[in-house]
């Protein structure tokens, strides 16, 4: 089963995207109690993409169902993880993940949840929990009060002038406890700076699927213009300041 959004051609790009900040993943794993890696604590990672955060499960010890409905994405995330013995691929959408029920500890949507029919994704993340388990959603927010990151947005609203980036940057609170699914709805966030070569930058907006379905045939015109800005900032890196959004939530059986 496949999204509505067709990720193929960006699914290199997103090898460049940023890591979550580790403090965030950490907590976020301390409260579903799996930050000890127990082999018997399952999580499973939906929307898993190049492995971004099925690899921080995975590097402390938990066994990750990480599903994917993108071949070209989970091609590049089954690389990346082709060390980690505990790491399981699947095709799959967060609606019907065809995993079994009642079964993990803990299910993410890293940067993925957005792309869902929500209300339907929760409920079968509450299918899959067994009791006690969490589900948690989470994206990286750029800095947009930083000065480079502040240009970039001017490029994009020079093309697009009401653009947004829609429920990625949502309070996800209400959406949880209207489904009546889970209780205990909690949200923090932490803060983490990559210095990224100019090159990866440029490349991870051309991962950008928002801009994209924004912008339409514009595609490649923004992504030209941010490069030329970047390009003319003289840098081979440059410091990119994101906030890391988690919502958990303990699952209602």
């Amino acid at each position: 089963m496949k999204t509505e959004w067709d990720y193929t051609e960006l699914a290199d790009a997103y090898l460049k995207r940023p890591d979550y900040a580790a403090e965030a993943i950490d907590k976020m794993m301390e409260i579903a109690g799996v930050l000890s890696g127990r082999e018997d604590d399952l999580a499973c990672d939906i929307g898993a993409g190049a492995a971004h955060l099925t690899l921080h499960m995975a590097r402390k010890g938990l066994t990750v169902h990480a599903v994917e409905p993108n071949d070209a994405m989970r091609a590049n995330g089954m690389r990346r993880t082709e060390q980690y013995k505990n790491v399981t691929w699947y095709e799959g959408v967060g609606e019907h993940t065809g995993q079994p029920s009642d079964t993990f500890q803990l299910v993410t949507f890293g940067s993925s949840f957005n792309v869902c029919n929500r209300q339907e994704a929760l409920e079968e993340s509450q299918r899959i929990l067994k009791k006690g388990g969490y589900f948690a959603c989470m994206w990286n927010w750029r800095d947009l009060n930083d000065p480079i990151q502040s240009e970039i947005e001017n490029i994009i609203k020079s093309y697009v002038k009401d653009y947004s980036y829609g429920t990625r940057r949502e309070d996800q609170t209400e959406v949880i406890r209207e489904s009546g699914r889970f209780e205990d709805i909690q949200s923090f966030s932490g803060r983490v700076v990559h210095e990224v070569p100019v090159e990866d930058v440029i490349e991870g907006w051309r991962s950008h699927g928002t801009l994209h379905r924004q912008v339409g045939d514009k595609f490649g015109a923004v992504v030209d213009d941010i490069a030329a800005y970047l390009h003319g900032l003289g840098k081979e890196s440059i410091p990119v300041p994101y906030e890391t959004h988690i919502w958990m939530a303990r699952v209602i059986k």
